[in-house]
Parts: structure tokens; sequence; C-alpha cells
């Protein structure tokens, strides 16, 4: 986790596409550190994967779509994303769910 340019919160994940339900939680030690686990039940066919991604995320989060970014990993399961909002309460909440 590192503070994005416009005052938000950029975040690590690790993508699971395909699975039973859209969960955002736990944290997977990847080679880079720590990711927050995401899971979504779309499949990882012509960006399905990534807008369920920014969906999930914002919804965890509380924030709008529109306030989550995907800025590195699109093709790939680990992502960096941003997400814009109140530092503090974004980090808090970030705190929680990689626990």
């Amino acid at each position: 986790m590192t503070r994005a340019p416009d005052d938000g919160v950029r975040v690590a994940v690790r993508v699971r596409p395909g699975s039973r339900r859209d969960e955002v939680g736990g944290t997977w030690a990847g080679p880079r550190g720590p990711a927050l686990r995401v899971a979504v039940r779309a499949r990882a066919v012509e960006g399905a994967a990534n807008a369920a991604v920014v969906a999930v995320l914002a919804a965890a989060f509380g924030v709008r779509r529109g306030d989550v970014e995907l800025l590195s990993g699109a093709r790939g399961r680990d992502k960096i994303v941003a997400v814009r909002g109140d530092q503090t309460r974004i980090t808090a909440r970030l705190a929680e769910l990689l626990a």
C-alpha cells in the first residue's frame, strides 16, 4: 500500500477470476509482498474480470466505481489499483480487509 498521487491509496491485489462468488478479503503472500485477495465470478475474457474487480473493490471500500482505477496488471492476476477518497478511511478499511 502506498499513497496514490491524488490523495488515494494504491493497493496490490491478487485476483481469482471464475470464482463461485464475488469476495474481497484476506492476504496473499506474493513475490512483491502482501496483496489483498479479490475473487470475482467473471471470467478473464475481454476485460470482464477487470471490470468486476473494480466493481467489487468499490463496494468493499464504499466508494464509487469511478474512484477505483486499475493502474497495472490488466492482463494478469496481480494488479495495482488506486482507490481515491479519504485516505484515513480507505487505509482503515484496507487493514480490515487484509485481516
